[in-house]
């Protein structure tokens, strides 16, 4: 909205500094700055109403150092953190941008599911919450949304260069005026065209068609290959940083990263010398994303002043949903979404930990007559505790392998 106002006011008035807004990296540093204020300073008053409300966290019994004394800390925390990201964006991004329209559809969508799963579980007194099924028909959802307009939206393009001396020929009986319509972009050096190209890391040509595994008998089923792509990526990365948000700050500052890293790229692919510099794909308009970004690291980052340890507020199903939402949203938007395995590999490790578990444990009770064990608990973090590490070094430590993915992820932009 302030985009539009300082627009409007910049071409009526001569005023000095009001076409500043005109520029990401300034929209960007606002946002940061204005989720920021808004997660610290209202954050405090949202927890005293959580408290007011007995909106407290029950805690299951799992033979955990220090469990006992988070039993009531108040939860449904991520609530302001999607403020903390709305709030900005609509403030500072470009409304009619589609890429800004799915992360705001996205954030919406996810953080209701995970609001009725934390309303179920505190005012319905049901530890269970929301169940399974009903949970992954929001993400299914979501997922239907945003692969249908990523692989179906007019403006969802990428952009191919061409030559710079491209000769104008027209045609015998073209009017050059005529011809000169024709192409359009193609006169100026590219093309934007719709296409279901992704990003390979690690190769030279790193460019994946998804139409390459589409095509069946004369039928192109490309469309819904990537929508189930779209669906289980979704589904992975959100449950993914559900299951991370096991422990004080360790999933906001693993998003924190993540978001980071993915701001970076967007900015990238939506700049056209560093697109071409770097030779990755050019995403029109995807630069816009930086925004967003910048908002969902401010709120990540502001919401670890409460929720570090000890924590005085829990994000709950409500904020843990939501950013898992974003974060591959977001990876999808900006055509990285195999970059995911090594970008959210805090989060994959959590998930698989889980499932290794589950069919170990099932294995061997079958095979045995008992179920066996591979981790002392699981997700991953919940063995580190059960092994004696004090939760903050655990966290701390999972940062810092975060940082180390989120720098090898970059390095895939060279690294071929």
């Amino acid at each position: 909205m302030l985009y539009y106002l300082f627009q409007y006011l910049d071409q009526i008035t001569d005023f000095p500094g009001l076409g500043v807004f005109r520029y990401i990296s300034f929209r960007a540093v606002s946002a940061i700055i204005i989720s920021l204020i808004i997660t610290v300073v209202f954050g405090k008053k949202l927890i005293e109403y959580l408290r007011y409300k007995q909106v407290g966290e029950t805690i299951r019994d799992l033979g955990l150092d220090g469990e006992k004394a988070k039993q009531g800390t108040p939860t449904m925390g991520g609530l302001i953190i999607i403020a903390s990201i709305l709030i900005p964006t609509l403030l500072l991004a470009k409304l009619d941008n589609i890429y800004i329209i799915l992360m705001l559809i996205t954030t919406l969508w996810l953080g209701f599911v995970g609001f009725l799963d934390d309303y179920i579980k505190v005012f319905l007194k049901n530890k269970e919450g929301l169940k399974g099924r009903s949970k992954v028909i929001g993400q299914i959802g979501i997922g239907l949304i945003v692969g249908l307009t990523l692989y179906f939206h007019p403006d969802v393009k990428i952009r191919e260069f061409h030559d710079q001396n491209l000769e104008l020929k027209v045609e015998p009986g073209e009017k050059f005026a005529q011809r000169l319509d024709n192409m359009a972009d193609v006169s100026f050096g590219y093309t934007d065209i719709k296409s279901a190209l992704t990003t390979i890391p690690f190769f030279k040509n790193n460019e994946l068609d998804y139409s390459t595994f589409g095509k069946f008998g004369g039928y192109d089923f490309t469309w819904l290959v990537y929508v189930l792509v779209v669906i289980f990526i979704i589904t992975a990365v959100s449950n993914g940083a559900n299951i991370t948000d096991g422990i004080d700050g360790l999933a906001a500052g693993t998003s924190a990263i993540i978001g980071s890293t993915l701001g970076i790229m967007a900015y990238i692919s939506g700049n056209t010398i560093f697109s071409e510099y770097l030779g990755i794909m050019y995403i029109p308009n995807s630069g816009e994303l930086v925004i967003f970004c910048s908002a969902f690291v401010g709120a990540c980052v502001g919401f670890l002043w409460y929720n570090t340890y000890p924590a005085q507020v829990f994000m709950g199903d409500t904020g843990s949903l939501a950013i898992g939402g974003i974060i591959a949203t977001l990876a999808l938007s900006i055509r990285k979404e195999l970059l995911i395995p090594i970008l959210c590999g805090i989060f994959l490790v959590e998930n698989l930990s889980v499932v290794i578990q589950v069919a170990y444990f099932k294995y061997t009770k079958k095979k045995f007559g008992e179920g066996r064990r591979i981790f002392k608990m699981s997700p991953l973090h919940h063995h580190y505790q059960k092994s004696g590490f004090a939760e903050p070094k655990i966290v701390t430590r999972f940062w810092i392998v975060g940082l180390m993915l989120a720098a090898i992820t970059l390095g895939t932009l060279k690294l071929r």
